[in-house]
């Protein structure tokens, strides 16, 4: 607004630092004056910042005073002769900090101790840098996490490469937290960080678990084992990649990720069936190929063809769900016969520059 602007029929005035307009007689004089800064509320709570968690209003687990118990505490005795049978020694047990479980300190010979026959496959480059770093330190000072195997033999289900390690350095002896609870070799996916999973590792060790659990007991559903495979898709990833190795999975997780779900049916009878959709899947990216290189024919060279080609085949692309609805978008089966038929008939006249622009800007964010 400026000096004199009519406002209402009249003319209107504003004071200014160093300045005042005087009005003309018979007019209105308006006066702009400086908004205070608003008063903070009394009482009122200091924002959280984003990234921290709340503390505990009770504390968890044992004292420091309950927390050592004896190696011959009835959950520890028959694992701490068993490893002075191996050639071990038990050095010690302990309440673990959270769950109060008991778990023994103990040195174990290398070949006593085997990796999770459902394990990822080991990354022999990984495992050779990590012997390097280990010996330049001087010291091995990382236990591994071990648990009494169904074969009565001792697995470690987070250790892998660093037992590997120990054997490239010649070590005869490799200390342990060895814990008698033999379902944490099936829960302990989320911890395993020592390498970071890719989609595929992840995805084999997952289906490997699985095979595994349906030697025990095949008849607990699917959706028993929830919280030990993670995600659904991962199982169906999984038997695609035990098919075929370089399988390009990470194009499919995101479509999986909105139509697979743990099914209410025997963990034996599920793997089955998964087993026809990764079928199916392969089927798929066959087509996907089919398409890529017709592009490329055209001229198209983009590293994100396959995720285009994908997204535009995707039948619950537009799909949105509601907040809190965890449900499938629509039944995996429904969903692969409709991704098949729209890779068939996929319209090649239909794909420009600008499209895949787009999606080399998604994939990159």
């Amino acid at each position: 607004m400026k000096l004199g602007q009519k406002v209402g029929g009249g003319n209107v005035y504003f004071r200014t630092a160093g300045f005042t307009a005087e009005p003309k007689p018979g007019k209105l004089r308006v006066v702009a004056k400086r908004k205070s800064a608003p008063k903070p509320k009394q009482n009122a709570r200091p924002r959280r910042k984003a990234g921290k968690l709340a503390p505990s209003r009770s504390l968890r687990g044992p004292t420091a005073g309950e927390i050592a118990c004896g190696v011959d505490a009835a959950p520890l005795a028959a694992l701490a002769a068993l490893i002075r049978e191996l050639g071990g020694a038990a050095l010690g047990g302990y309440l673990e900090p959270l769950g109060a479980r008991p778990v023994l300190l103990a040195s174990l010979p290398l070949t006593a101790v085997q990796p999770t026959p459902f394990q990822r496959d080991l990354s022999p480059t990984h495992a050779k840098r990590l012997a390097a770093k280990i010996d330049e330190t001087g010291a091995f000072l990382d236990p591994l996490i071990v648990v009494r195997g169904e074969d009565g033999r001792l697995w470690t289900p987070n250790g892998r490469h660093r037992l590997a390690a120990a054997k490239m350095l010649g070590l005869r002896q490799i200390t342990a937290l060895v814990s008698p609870d033999e379902s944490l070799a099936y829960r302990i996916l989320a911890l395993n960080t020592e390498k970071a999973h890719n989609l595929k590792d992840r995805s084999l060790e997952v289906v490997r678990m699985a095979h595994n659990l349906v030697k025990r007991d095949g008849r607990r559903h699917e959706t028993e084992f929830g919280a030990q495979f993670e995600a659904a898709e991962l199982l169906t990833l999984g038997l695609a990649y035990e098919k075929n190795p370089r399988f390009a999975g990470g194009a499919y997780s995101a479509f999986l990720k909105r139509v697979d779900r743990f099914a209410e049916r025997p963990l034996a009878a599920s793997l089955r069936e998964r087993a026809g959709y990764a079928a199916r899947l392969q089927e798929i990216d066959t087509q996907v190929k089919r398409i890529i290189g017709a592009l490329q024919t055209r001229g198209f060279k983009s590293p994100y063809l396959r995720n285009y080609v994908v997204a535009r085949i995707n039948p619950v692309r537009f799909h949105k769900a509601k907040k809190g609805d965890t449900r499938a978008a629509m039944p995996i089966a429904q969903a692969l016969t409709r991704m098949a038929a729209a890779a068939k008939k996929f319209n090649l006249e239909s794909v420009s520059g600008s499209d895949l622009a787009w999606v080399a800007v998604g994939a990159q964010e």
